[in-house]
């Protein structure tokens, strides 16, 4: 599984990502092309070099406004961004992901502001250079389509900032709205760490925040931010890697003592079709010597959600847990077997060491035996026999 790991060591804005993103691989012609589909280019220019800070050298991109453009244009609402994104030639995944972004920003600042969202009027992420870095930052996702997007928590920053609303502090209002229940950490680096948009855009493309992450290294970006100050590196540090899926098993299980045992079956074809990889019951004592039901489902991640939705669902519980497992599995193939009463599929599993194991499938030998007029367990015996020449 191919994934993406924000290192937010010393935050994240719009242009550190860019910056980061072409560092890592995303071409910058192929960025600049892909921007002058939104018919701007009266507004704006892109500026990127190689550059480096504190020891750190990366890619610093710049936005570059044409003709005040930012004075005749900052006041533009959601709407305003709304017709420009959705006007313009980009693929539809790119503006939909572009929108997502702003969503996160606008509601924050109709929160911050006490507006309906249709009457506020965006001043910083209305400016042509937020909407360059947030649909630039949906470009570059698009163009690199990694399974997993991982991040760090977010470093904030301190101190005050001065914006179209006058000095605030640091994080911004919309910052602290944007990131409710996200990780992040405070105070190490003396200014804004992390802006409104930088924090929009980690936390639409995040599927994960976490401190720890296990993966093989692939390619290293760094996206040089503005601010020299303190003696961290204002750097956005980006790492590609690779992740094997088959790690990534977890249980999820909930206790049940008051459903009937007549919902139990369907409950679990259901997680069957919603992804499980298994799914069992185990008989239980409850809390008062009350008997129940512990449901455990075996799944991968991605399935995650489906499954949660379902215990809620189609259960009673109103609790569920999960934790990460590991599995330990044969190798194994389907061969198809030719017998007296036709074929039947057989389960073949097998050591390194050449050690095989066989097992016909069950649904097979019930058709048989029903077709056939032949007890089940004969006809076990019978498949048992052919299987020792195989």
């Amino acid at each position: 599984m191919k994934v993406i790991y924000y290192d937010c060591f010393s935050g994240i804005s719009g242009d550190m990502n860019l910056g980061a993103m072409i560092d890592l691989g995303v071409k910058k012609e192929y960025l600049i092309n892909e921007l002058s589909k939104l018919n701007l280019q009266d507004e704006f220019s892109i500026k990127v070099n190689r550059g480096g800070i504190k020891g750190i050298t990366g890619t610093k991109v710049n936005v570059i406004l044409h003709n005040n453009s930012e004075n005749k244009h900052c006041h533009r609402n959601l709407n305003d961004i709304r017709d420009i994104i959705y006007n313009s030639d980009l693929n539809e995944d790119v503006k939909k992901l572009s929108m997502d972004i702003f969503m996160k920003v606008a509601r924050a600042e109709s929160k911050v502001h006490g507006k309906e969202l249709k009457e506020v009027h965006f001043h910083e992420v209305g400016a042509i250079d937020s909407i360059i870095d947030i649909v630039g930052a949906a470009i570059c996702a698009n163009f690199l389509k990694v399974d997993k997007v991982l991040f760090s928590p977010l470093e904030l920053g301190k101190g005050f900032i001065k914006c179209a609303h006058g000095t605030l502090p640091v994080p911004a209002p919309a910052t602290w709205e944007i990131l409710k229940d996200i990780p992040v950490k405070l105070g190490n680096i003396p200014f804004e760490a992390t802006t409104p948009t930088g924090a929009a855009i980690a936390v639409t493309l995040a599927d994960e925040f976490q401190d720890k992450c296990e993966f093989v290294v692939k390619k290293i970006g760094y996206g040089i931010g503005s601010n020299n100050k303190g003696d961290i590196p204002n750097v956005l540090r980006v790492v590609l890697g690779c992740i094997d899926i088959k790690k990534e098993l977890y249980i999820m299980e909930c206790n049940i003592d008051d459903m009937s045992s007549e919902m139990y079956p369907y409950v679990m074809d259901v997680l069957f079709e919603k992804g499980a990889i298994d799914v069992y019951l185990t008989s239980i004592f409850m809390k008062k010597g009350r008997p129940g039901i512990m449901i455990s489902i075996l799944y991968e991640h991605e399935f995650e959600d489906e499954i949660k939705n379902t215990l809620f669902k189609e259960t009673s519980t109103i609790g569920i847990r999960k934790y990460k497992i590991d599995r330990f599995c044969l190798n194994r193939e389907t061969i198809n077997l030719k017998t007296t009463y036709g074929n039947i599929n057989v389960k073949k599993s097998y050591l390194n060491d050449g050690n095989v194991k066989y097992k016909p499938e069950y649904e097979d030998m019930k058709r048989v035996s029903k077709s056939e007029g032949i007890p089940l367990i004969q006809l076990y015996d019978y498949i048992t026999k052919l299987l020792k020449n195989v």
